[in-house]
């Protein structure tokens, strides 16, 4: 599996250390609050877990699964799983793998804007801003790392359900996704 990686972007070290630097930040930015972290089904369930396991406070879990990838970005958006408690009034973090292309968050984050929290942030492992499609205004409150737009895997992130399981994240080497 890992002789199809080109290099690898970022280290579990550093992942690890920025993501309890991201969980201290939000343990006391919400301190009191009792929010609820919307896991973004799949790639975020590495960082979610991480990320909960650091955050300090209490607070609740949902999630929901969006479908927006098959291989390489595809465009469309399909609600496959939606969170299952009420939103209305209450604080509410997206927690997200990878803020890419943009149209699956932008399209998360309206449709949990329809359900009137009281506050409503983007924390976000990854970002990957030259890969932006045009017309996104959705911006990632919380950021753990500015990427390049190279194809990552690892820490959750895939290509066709594969490499989610590499404890790094790595860039897929061309000649792996290309033509498939």
């Amino acid at each position: 599996m890992e002789q199809n990686i080109s290099h690898i972007l970022l280290s579990e070290e550093q992942i690890q250390t920025r993501v309890k630097e991201l969980a201290a930040e939000l343990s006391v930015e919400y301190a009191g609050k009792n929010p609820i972290f919307v896991g973004v089904l799949k790639g975020v369930v590495m960082f979610y877990a991480d990320f909960l396991k650091n955050f300090n406070g209490l607070c609740e879990m949902d999630f929901m699964w969006i479908s927006s990838y098959s291989g390489t970005s595809s465009g469309s958006m399909v609600v496959r799983k939606d969170v299952s408690v009420d939103l209305k009034g209450r604080h509410v973090v997206i927690l997200e793998d990878i803020f890419d292309t943009g149209s699956s968050l932008q399209y998360t984050y309206e449709h949990l804007l329809a359900k009137e929290p009281a506050s409503l942030k983007i924390c976000t492992l990854l970002d990957k801003p030259e890969g932006r499609k045009p017309g996104i205004t959705v911006k990632a409150d919380y950021t753990g790392f500015a990427i390049p737009n190279e194809f990552v895997v690892g820490y959750g992130l895939d290509f066709n359900e594969h490499f989610r399981n590499l404890p790094f994240v790595g860039v897929l080497k061309p000649e792996v996704y290309q033509d498939k």
